[in-house]
Order: structure tokens, then sequence, then C-alpha cells
């Protein structure tokens, strides 16, 4: 087949050649012509304005200046040299500064005359200079891509040591368009184009690094952040719409005697109404014929595994076994405690199956899955063995399922014939508009309603100044039996620095809280024994202060513990504070935050610490995370393949992920396969979105 000029490989265009293409390719994973294209400028700079020098007030503003060169001069020792070229207009005057280069800029430089100047400036002993500023002469030479508005592109220091600083990647865009060869293919129908005023996809990609106007350069924009949330969302619809209808599910259409029973006999509370809301949902698809495919979210403590398990006896009731895969062996442990003690006096076998499992457990195990008399198996990634077989598995439970990668989830998705029904379950609320676009293709059930009695954490903020007031409130705690958690950041960049204050803040709990007060310690450089060994003393109580790194974020149900301390609060995400603070709060006990920073707080984390006090609600906490950090960081979903985005951002662009989500749904279900000659043109861009990444959306 032939390669299309935009297929092109990038070491082909003029200007690149080998070298340049493998950093390319290594440094920004731009490997053809199109991946340059689609390479968009992070920010822009308007070169039609010129400073006067004495207007120049802001150090953290580009800023442009028509100035002559008044005198060069290079300065410091042979080992700390810099170059000074100071130049005037008829305001005043500054000094340009290089560090790096000195040689060969002096050499370009030429007194008297006058350049176009554009940079950053900074202040220096009081006085403004401007560092490794732009440099060009005035030229009166019309260009062929108007740059009043400059392209400002993101670089590495190893592609700028090989001339491709932003500058040098603008020059590599501008001889790719201006290559005779030079077309971008149309993707959009016009009926989607006329009603929303959308410029041609080649007139975007043109104004998006050349603008030739402010209006153009936003209509650019635009064009192209719908382009890339629509195809998102019609690839998403469709997917589901194909699962709808060709993926047969297990039929379960009886509810008997395990639910029942366990419902009038073994239950000895109440349902919320959010809960028998989303199994009324759960139970719907269940019994539609289709594979379930559903997201449950829920606040830590909503009553997710509650609603799991009676969705575990629906499928024994109808002669199917289940599984429930947990990311760690503590949080499969507690799930196998509890749903064990829930069930205890039913004829159900549960069965647990991790790493640590004895070699002749295992067997016994996986003899009782195929011969079905083990019903429900709760375990970790041993789950996906090879030789962990079933007779009939209807049920797959995922717990956390953003820790495991879509490989891992498809093995047990082809544990059985007919695909088993898949729950996804995940206590990190995900905002409306992230699930809207990372889970489009499942369903989504949501428990926004806390079980009655139980107390809000009460979160507080204090400065390390007064730690001593911390130290008095757990004593009283400790006095009145309770446990205590003390959590230290263990950043990746800083380790060793973290550790030490880990154990520096142990050695302080040590002094401060003597026998009979014991104090423990967990971090994940301890082995798993160890670790195991101390969550295990803290769950007896035999523990009464444990001194942590988050390894207790996930996975520890103590509900003893009432008092959560969280040190170098700023240093952590708003989710991650979340997932902390719900560690307490477990039992009936009134249980208490404790927020501690310095008195130097970014505006981020002075945000993120007011989120926490002002509300314990974790959708309100994921929308305030996700508009703080974006997409891109949030629960790794960079790298979740689907929200690579290129220039949307489902925050500020929520308006047009709505209008997208909305049409793509209206267009698959009048053409559910893009059979359609209309939508020819939008089912031939979803094969080359295929064919550039494995398709797994039919797996949950």
């Amino acid at each position: 087949m032939a390669v299309t000029f935009l297929e092109t490989p990038v070491e082909y265009l003029k200007g690149v050649g080998p070298a340049r293409a493998g950093m390319l390719k290594k440094e920004l994973q731009i490997f053809t012509f199109g991946d340059l294209l689609t390479f968009f400028p992070f920010r822009y700079v308007d070169r039609s304005k010129f400073y006067r020098i004495s207007e120049i007030k802001d150090e953290n503003a580009f800023i442009q200046i028509k100035a002559q060169i008044a005198h060069i001069q290079i300065v410091g020792s042979p080992r700390n040299q810099r170059l000074i070229a100071t130049v005037s207009d008829d305001s005043g005057e500054i000094d340009l500064v290089w560090f790096h280069g000195i040689k060969w800029i002096e050499e370009k430089l030429i007194p008297l005359q006058e350049y176009i100047i554009f940079g950053k400036p900074a202040l220096f002993n009081g006085r403004f200079n401007i560092p490794h500023p732009d440099l060009e002469v005035p030229s009166i030479e019309p260009l062929p891509l108007n740059e009043t508005i400059r392209p400002v592109y993101s670089s590495t220091e190893k592609l700028k040591s090989k001339g491709l600083d932003f500058k040098g990647i603008g020059k590599l865009i501008k001889t790719l368009m201006l290559n005779d060869r030079f077309h971008v293919p149309e993707n959009l129908t016009t009926e989607i184009m006329k009603p929303l005023h959308l410029l041609s996809r080649q007139e975007a990609f043109v104004n998006i690094h050349f603008p030739q106007s402010p209006e153009l350069l936003s209509k650019a924009q635009a064009r192209l952040k719908f382009e890339e949330l629509f195809f998102i969302q019609l690839r998403l619809a469709r997917q589901r719409a194909g699962r709808l209808q060709k993926q047969t599910g297990l039929p379960f259409l009886k509810v008997g005697d395990y639910v029942n029973g366990f419902y009038h006999h073994h239950l000895s509370f109440e349902l919320t109404r959010a809960q028998k809301r989303v199994i009324k949902e759960i139970r719907a698809d269940l019994g539609s014929g289709n594979q379930m495919n559903r997201l449950l979210q829920g606040d830590v403590g909503s009553g997710k595994t509650l609603v799991a398990l009676m969705t575990m006896l629906i499928a024994l009731d109808n002669g199917c076994q289940c599984c429930l895969m947990a990311p760690t062996e503590i949080l499969a442990n507690q799930h196998y405690q509890t749903i064990s003690q829930m069930l205890a006096g039913m004829d159900i076998n549960v069965q647990l199956l991790t790493g640590s499992t004895k070699t002749t457990r295992r067997t016994v195990i996986r003899e009782g899955l195929l011969d079905g008399t083990v019903n429900l198996l709760i375990g970790t990634h041993a789950l996906l063995e090879e030789n962990v077989r079933f007779k009939k598995l209807g049920l797959v439970v995922i717990d956390e399922q953003h820790r495991f990668g879509v490989a891992q989830r498809a093995k047990l998705w082809k544990k059985n014939v007919i695909p088993p029904h898949v729950l996804v379950m995940t206590a990190t609320p995900i905002p409306r508009t992230l699930a809207m676009t990372l889970y489009g293709d499942l369903d989504n059930s949501v428990i926004d309603e806390m079980p009655p009695g139980r107390k809000s954490v009460v979160t507080r903020h204090i400065y390390e100044s007064d730690r001593y007031k911390i130290f008095s409130f757990i004593r009283g705690k400790i006095r009145e039996g309770r446990q205590i958690y003390i959590v230290y950041p263990l950043i990746q960049e800083s380790e060793s620095l973290d550790l030490q204050n880990l154990e520096d803040g142990y050695q302080t709990f040590l002094s401060e809280f003597p026998p009979p007060c014991v104090v423990g310690m967990l971090h994940g450089q301890m082995k798993q024994p160890e670790k195991d060994a101390v969550m295990r003393r803290f769950v007896e109580n035999r523990i009464h202060i444990l001194v942590s790194t988050t390894v207790i974020e996930v996975g520890v149900d103590v509900s003893n513990a009432s008092v959560m301390v969280i040190e170098n609060a700023d240093r952590f995400g708003l989710s991650q504070l979340h997932q902390l603070r719900g560690r307490v709060g477990r039992g009936g006990n009134q249980s208490y935050c404790i927020l501690v920073s310095g008195h130097a707080l970014s505006a981020e984390a002075r945000k993120r610490i007011t989120t926490m006090v002002r509300t314990t609600d974790g959708f309100e906490i994921a929308e305030t995370d996700l508009q703080i950090r974006g997409p891109g960081d949030l629960m790794g979903t960079q790298q979740s393949g689907i929200l690579n985005l290129r220039i949307a951002d489902i925050v500020r662009d929520e308006k047009i992920l709505h209008y997208a989500r909305n049409l793509a749904s209206d267009i698959i279900r009048d053409d559910p396969a893009l059979t359609q000659e209309k939508n020819d043109i939008l089912a031939r861009h979803l094969r080359h979105i295929d064919q550039q990444s494995q398709n797994w959306g039919l797996i949950s």
C-alpha cells in the first residue's frame, strides 16, 4: 500500500536527516510528517507589539523591542564567563546576556546595528536584563507565512543541542507546509462542519501553526479540539453499540435462594437508596442477554463491596461462578474476610488466591474451580494465571481497575466461552467529563449516598509551628482507646530525603509517646512479610500509632483508627489526600484528619488544602483536582492512550466535549456500523485510528 505524504518518515523532510530524526523520535515521538504536523504549539507570542525599553516592567511576560547595539563585552572568569550586549532606543538602555555559546554569538553581533529583540526580562541587582534573547535584523521582505503571531513549541535540552529549539521545530513545520505535496485530507462531513462553521482541516492546520490573525487562530483551535474529542466519542459510541449488538451475555434471569436468603437473613441493615438504584441498574443489565460492562463509582465507605456481593449472588443463583480481582494482597485479604463474614452460615464456597497461597492450597482451589465446587474466588494478579480455569465463570468484579493494564483484564475476560459480565469498581471518584472520555463505552453507576449514621471526618489544617497541639490531641485520643495514622510523603525524585523525614518523624513520636504506647513504622522498602506483620499488629490494636508512607492508602480498614495526620500535606494531590482521609471514619467514632504544612504554600497547595477542609464530597474533590492538575496527571491517564490529547482539554473544553458526545451518539444510533455512504469519511478516519492502536474497546 502506497505511503501518503503525511505517513512519510520524518527523516525525509528537508533539514532533518537521520541524526535529527532519531532525536525527534526518541524525545517527542515524532516519526512521520503527520506526527510533526500534530505537534502543536503550547502557546503563542504576539510579535506585532513593540515595547520601548522604558516600558519594561514585568519580568514574567515575553516582550519585543527594537534597539541598537551600543557596546559588547565579555565579563567574568574563564570558567564563569558571560557575554553582555548593551542595547538602546530613544527611551533608555538594557543589557542582553548570554551564558552559553558566547564565542559564536559574539561573532554574529554587529555594533550599531538595529535588531528586533525578543525575550523574557529578568531582574538582576534591581535592573532588568534579557537573558538569551532572540535577535533578528528587521526585514522589509514579506514572509511566505504570516508570523505576526509566533508559535512556541516545547523542546528538550537534547533537541536544542541539535538546533531544534522552539524556532528550529517551527522551521521544520514551515518546510513541511511549503512542500508542493502538502495536503491534509478532510475527515469530517459537510453536515457536521456547516452548522458549526468549522474551518477545513487544511486551513485549521495552517492557522494552528502560523495564524494569519487572532480570529483564525481561535477558529483553528476550535476545529481541531472538536475533531479530537468527536472521534474519541465516536469510537466509544461505536464500540458500545457493537458490544450491545454482537456481544451475547449470559442471561441472568433468576433471583433465587442465594439473593433472597442473604437479603432476608444475613443483611443486618437497610440498603441506601443509592445502593438499591445501582442494584436495579445491574439487574437490568444482567437480564438483557447482552454482556454487562459497568463502572461502579462510590466514595470510600459508600457500600460498593455490598453491591458487588449482591451482584455475585445473582450470578450464583443462575448457576455461575464469580471472581473478584484486587490490586494488592492486603486488599484481596480484606475483601475475602469481609465477604466470608457476610456469607457466614450460607452454603457458598469462597476461596482466596494470591501470590502467597501455598502450592498445595492452589491445587485444591484449581480443582474446585474446574469441578464447580468453588463458587467465588477472590484474589490478586494470581487469578490471571493460565492454569486458573473455571467450570462456568459468569461474573468478573475488578476493584480499583485503573491499577490493572487492559491486557491483564482481557485474560479474565477470556476465561469463559461466553465472556463473563464485568463490574469495574473504583473508590477514586472520577469527574463526569473524565468518565465520559475514559469510560464512555461502559455503563456508569454511581453510589452518591453514604450509609446512615456514618459521621463525616472532621478535617483541620495545622501549621508545623503548632505541632504541640497535634501531640496533645493525639494523647487524648489514645486515652480514649483510639489508634492513629501519621503519613509522610514519599516522592520518587527525593526518596532518600523523604525516608529520612519518615524515620525522623518516627523517632519524634517514639520520644513523645513512650511505653505503654506502641509506635510502629511502615514503608514500601520493607520486605512484604515485615509489612504484613506491622499491619497485622495495627489491625489487632497492638500498635497505637502507625508512622507510614502512602502504602496504607488503599486496602487498610481499621475501624478503631480515628485520627489521620498527614505531614507535608502540601506535597500530596487532592485525590490522594481524600483517599488517605478515607482510611479513618470506618467505625462509629468521630474521626479526624489533620493536614500539616509549613506557612509557605503555593496557590495550588492552598487550594487543595482549603478544598479538603471544606468538603468530604469525593466527586466535588475530584472535579477540583481535575481543574488543578488537568487530565494528564489524574490517575495516570496520560498513559492510558485514549486520553493522550494533543490540543483539547476536557476541563476547559467541556462544552465542546458534550456537543461532540451527543453528536457521536446520534450518528451511531442512526448508523451503528457507519456503513451509510454519507458516513464513509468518518468510517475511513476511524479505521486509520484503529490501525494506529490495538483496539481493546470491547474489554472494560
